[in-house]
């Protein structure tokens, strides 16, 4: 079969491997769509981990092979697949910090090599321990939507998280395809949403996924803008989907006593910067982050899906075949106005 091999920075290369094998209680999938990651993008372009590796873990495909010990499953059936999947009884896990679980870390399914994911393949093998992460695709969703679900769950954990009581005031910086998805679920859970970004264009598609009010941080009258939306007394949250440390000093600038600031998008290690921390301790605005998925909120992000009520398929812009995949990483990893979701598709 094809795959996108990553070699090393900014080296995705397509290359002929085997069809990986599977055991008596794993699955092999035909992929038909999965979405570029900006996890695997900085992989690539920073060469964080060694190659060779198979990335690509937003993924949707067939069941065209079962193991003779699997039998929820059955070949022919379409499945979006979970890579990581907690073990639900450590410590991390009795707290719900899935993500810093030892089993979660683990990957489940692969194209060859070292588990990476294996979506920028023709098939993947989804081994026995993530198969509770495997969700059936109903007949009317494309295997788009299914690609969908796991970006979709770790906003939905986020969104959680901060605790919004119906009726606060939430920013959301940044209205990429993440961005995005916060503020429908902002909107969705009750809160009403500025957003900001730097892009005309995505502010206009911000105001029909929800947001009440826009503004382009360039222009220079933000706190102003934060302070008519807010009357004046200041923002509930703020959501910081983009790696800035200036926006996350702005963000908990115009947050109000007892506000809380969640980061999204600061998964660089060694990323440092400095903070009021009285602003924190007297102020009592709490500072949090999210990361990856929440497994015991499948069903929930299942249904926001395939009822559309967050319509994923607004984000997608691009669907890209296989052997243009480094194209594909580049793109997302440099979008322009017009380029949100970018998809690896395969013809299935």
């Amino acid at each position: 079969m094809q795959a996108a091999v990553y070699r090393g920075a900014n080296d995705v290369r397509i290359e002929d491997v085997p069809v990986p094998e599977i055991g008596p209680n794993e699955l092999l999938v035909k992929v038909a769509a999965c979405g570029v990651c900006p996890t695997d993008i900085k992989k690539v372009q920073y060469a964080t981990v060694a190659p060779p590796r198979i990335f690509g873990h937003e993924t949707a495909g067939t069941i065209v092979k079962r193991g003779a010990k699997v039998g929820k499953f059955q070949v022919g059936e379409r499945v979006g697949v979970h890579h990581h999947v907690p073990c639900l009884k450590c410590h991390a896990c009795k707290h719900r910090a899935f993500a810093q679980c030892a089993g979660y870390k683990r990957t489940g399914i692969t194209a060859g090599f070292e588990p990476a994911g294996g979506g920028f393949a023709e098939y993947v093998r989804v081994m026995e321990f993530v198969l509770p992460g495997v969700v059936r695709i109903p007949k009317r969703n494309s295997f788009l939507e299914g690609a969908m679900l796991e970006p979709v769950n770790t906003v939905l954990k986020a969104v959680k998280m901060l605790e919004l009581i119906k009726g606060d005031t939430v920013l959301v910086a940044g209205q990429g395809p993440i961005g995005l998805m916060f503020t429908r679920l902002l909107k969705l859970a009750g809160a009403r949403v500025m957003a900001t970004d730097l892009i005309p264009e995505r502010l206009e598609l911000a105001k029909s996924f929800g947001a009440r009010a826009v503004g382009n941080p360039a222009e220079g009258k933000l706190a102003e803008q934060v302070d008519r939306f807010t009357k004046a007394a200041g923002l509930d949250a703020a959501v910081v989907a983009v790696p800035s440390n200036e926006v996350v000093k702005q963000a908990q600038d115009l947050l109000r006593g007892g506000g809380r600031l969640l980061l999204f998008a600061h998964t660089k290690r060694r990323a440092e910067m400095a903070l009021d921390l009285s602003k924190i301790c007297v102020d009592e605005k709490q500072m949090m982050g999210s990361y990856s998925s929440d497994f015991l909120l499948q069903k929930e992000v299942a249904d926001l899906v395939f009822s559309r009520k967050l319509d994923v398929r607004k984000l997608i812009t691009h669907q890209l075949p296989l052997e243009r995949t480094a194209e594909a990483i580049q793109l997302a990893a440099n979008p322009s106005g017009g380029a949100l979701k970018i998809m690896v598709k395969h013809e299935n």
